[in-house]
């Protein structure tokens, strides 16, 4: 450790002691819970105001409170801390090495990455993968993560990302609304049910089919596509839902594609991850398995 180092990381029974009174507003309280007497709280504390140069608490009598240049600092401190005993906390666990933790985007999960799960066992009976729903990008360096299921474009910052297959929207109605469709332009009849944060998709759609007079106006929305798919199914109007999150009520008949005419998008599905992961088999193992599901998914996906 330099010699920077060493003076602007102070000893950890100051940090202790001060993120203890900080949480409390007391030093008595701080001094039951870090196992000290309040004397050697008050210390630890004097001995960090000095190192840093700068007053955190606003002594009044035996009373002390945060200034503010305490709470910013203990908001700071108290998170490095957290993050500090989560890293130990998985370090004391020392998890199997055939298991992995998987961060997945819900409906890809449940449409894409479950229906497949025993085609992994089979070939892989003793790897263990746990799944977790996230929506939102992370840091794998704070998550307990081996991978996640990315949606967009291959940029995840300091993950390597490996394409599994892009996205092909296709237009889906109930069978009561299928009938009197023999056009694209009759779909603008309907109400046209949209995913949230793809509100243009049907005017893209329109324009792709050659459509030019197309409603305009908010239309409703939804912010998971199985619940767009659900709708769709009950008759509320007619929705462009990605082809394979869809298969079950496509073979079923709940949904029914009228037009065969489908939205690709720009941006795909991806399996991002730190690149030494690729170090561990097991991860080795899930990532070639599921590259191989994504290669069958993509060619025998309807265009």
């Amino acid at each position: 450790m330099s010699e920077e180092d060493r003076r602007t990381l102070p000893p950890m029974a100051m940090l202790h002691s001060f993120a203890a009174a900080a949480r409390h507003g007391s030093f008595s309280r701080a001094a039951a819970e870090v196992g000290l007497t309040q004397s050697a709280i008050s210390r630890q504390i004097a001995n960090l105001e000095e190192w840093l140069g700068v007053s955190l608490f606003d002594r009044a009598g035996r009373r002390v409170r945060l200034n503010e240049a305490g709470r910013a600092y203990a908001e700071e401190v108290g998170a490095a801390l957290g993050a500090i005993r989560r890293a130990t906390a998985r370090a004391m666990t020392r998890p199997s090495e055939r298991v992995i933790e998987l961060a997945t985007l819900p409906s890809f999960g449940m449409r894409w990455l479950a229906p497949r799960l025993p085609r992994l066992t089979e070939r892989h009976p003793d790897l263990i993968v746990n799944f977790a729903a996230r929506s939102d990008e992370f840091d794998f360096a704070t998550e307990p993560f081996d991978a996640a299921i990315h949606f967009g474009r291959p940029d995840w910052p300091g993950a390597v990302c490996d394409l599994l297959f892009r996205e092909a929207a296709i237009p889906v109605v109930s069978p009561a609304l299928a009938e009197g469709l023999s056009e694209p332009r009759d779909l603008a009849r309907l109400p046209l049910l949209v995913q949230s944060n793809r509100r243009d998709a049907w005017a893209r759609w329109f324009a792709l089919a050659g459509v030019d007079h197309v409603p305009e106006g908010p239309l409703p929305g939804f912010s998971h596509f199985l619940m767009l798919a659900q709708a769709a199914a009950a008759g509320a109007g007619a929705a462009l839902v990605p082809s394979f999150l869809i298969e079950p009520e496509l073979a079923s008949g709940a949904l029914v594609r009228p037009f065969d005419l489908a939205l690709p998008s720009e941006r795909a599905y991806y399996l991002a991850y730190p690149a030494a992961k690729l170090e561990s088999s097991a991860f080795r193992q899930l990532r070639d398995w599921m590259l191989a599901e994504a290669a069958v998914t993509t060619s025998t996906r309807p265009a």
